[in-house]
């Protein structure tokens, strides 16, 4: 603390992001990463653009990342003028909260999900409301319909992994046409409903996606903001007042090879899921109670132990997951999809732990 701090410093909570342990080699199950490598033409394109001697980095890149944006279009059937790029979906969200979800009336998001929505709320003095998931962690749409200024949450939400089918997604963006509705789908890949087909029907709907997640460039810091180019419009305004040059040259070329690569995406993120159902057996037969996950990890509790106390003892066996001591959710850990060995050494812990107990 410091008396030259700005008022609103004294205020804010931040977010605190998944631990990244300086260990040799970790079992690493708690900031959803995928645990497949990024296409090997997202290499070839970042040695493409360094070349021999990096000349291109002594010059800015493009401000507006044409070229990864027609591209991103081309895949998702939308026009250019329909995306925006940033660097990785925080920074989008955090444009879209200053943008677009600014008003009189408060924003509506959900009790249990992304924790860094309340932070950008205090950052940017955005009025919200929580609204409680079920006692089986769902979205009732129908809580929603309510005076609101925006209305925000992931699909599927985190740190649940539950999804929402497409139809609620739509009847919930139609019955609320004076708000924005932002759908943050960066776990859409693994089993959910994009929203991105509904754009051309509804102007007030604002999709945002990652490449962090099923397309292997969390070290890259890519994401966008699917919609209308009005919406659109309005977030190029706000990043055109802070920072005109988001995305670095490196991340362009990544990311556009990554979208151009459609076979290796969808072998890795079907290899995700395959693990998903796997591990949800298992960590079934240990006694866990899941909650249905369209995610690239598993919500899960244990009704016979704390879960703060095993995410420590695996904390021990350098088996890293996640635990969140918030309310109603306390007693769950998320826990992020590795590939199967790295599946088998979790299971392997929890049954030494658990004491080999069998539900």
């Amino acid at each position: 603390m410091s008396r030259y701090w700005s008022d609103i410093v004294h205020r804010l909570t931040p977010y605190v992001p998944g631990e990244q342990p300086a260990l040799a080699h970790p079992v690493k199950l708690n900031t959803n990463e995928n645990p497949y490598p990024p296409s090997p033409a997202v290499v070839s394109a970042i040695r493409s653009e360094l070349g021999e001697t990096a000349e291109s980095l002594r010059r800015y890149p493009d401000p507006t990342a044409r070229m990864l944006r027609e591209t991103v279009a081309a895949h998702h059937g939308l026009k250019v003028d329909q995306v925006f790029a940033g660097n990785g979906s925080d920074e989008v969200l955090a444009t879209v909260f200053q943008a677009l979800l600014k008003h009189e009336q408060p924003i509506l998001y959900p009790d249990v999900t992304y924790s860094f929505y309340p932070t950008y709320a205090r950052l940017y003095d955005v009025a919200y409301r929580t609204i409680p998931l079920d006692d089986a962690f769902q979205i009732r749409i129908d809580d929603y319909a309510q005076p609101n200024g925006g209305i925000l949450f992931p699909n599927p939400n985190a740190p649940t992994g539950h999804a929402l089918p497409l139809s609620d997604i739509e009847r919930l963006v139609a019955s609320n046409p004076d708000s924005v509705v932002v759908i943050d789908e960066a776990y859409v890949d693994f089993g959910a409903q994009s929203a991105i087909s509904l754009i051309g029907k509804y102007p007030n709907l604002l999709v945002v996606h990652t490449t962090s997640k099923s397309r292997s460039l969390a070290g890259m810091r890519v994401g966008f903001a699917f919609g209308d180019a009005a919406l659109i419009d309005a977030l190029n305004r706000v990043k055109d007042s802070f920072n005109s040059y988001p995305l670095d040259r490196l991340a362009q070329a990544a990311a556009t090879a990554a979208y151009q690569d459609d076979a290796w995406f969808r072998e890795c993120t079907g290899k995700v899921i395959a693990s998903r159902e796997r591990l949800t057996a298992q960590l079934t037969a240990l006694g866990f109670e899941m909650v249905p996950s369209s995610a690239n990890f598993v919500f899960a509790r244990h009704g016979g132990y704390d879960a703060a106390t095993l995410a420590a003892q695996l904390r021990e066996k350098e088996i890293f997951v996640r635990h969140f001591k918030l309310p109603r959710i306390d007693q769950h850990l998320r826990i992020s999809i590795g590939t199967d060995a790295e599946c088998d050494t979790l299971l392997d812990a929890l049954k030494d732990i658990l004491g080999g107990y069998v539900g």
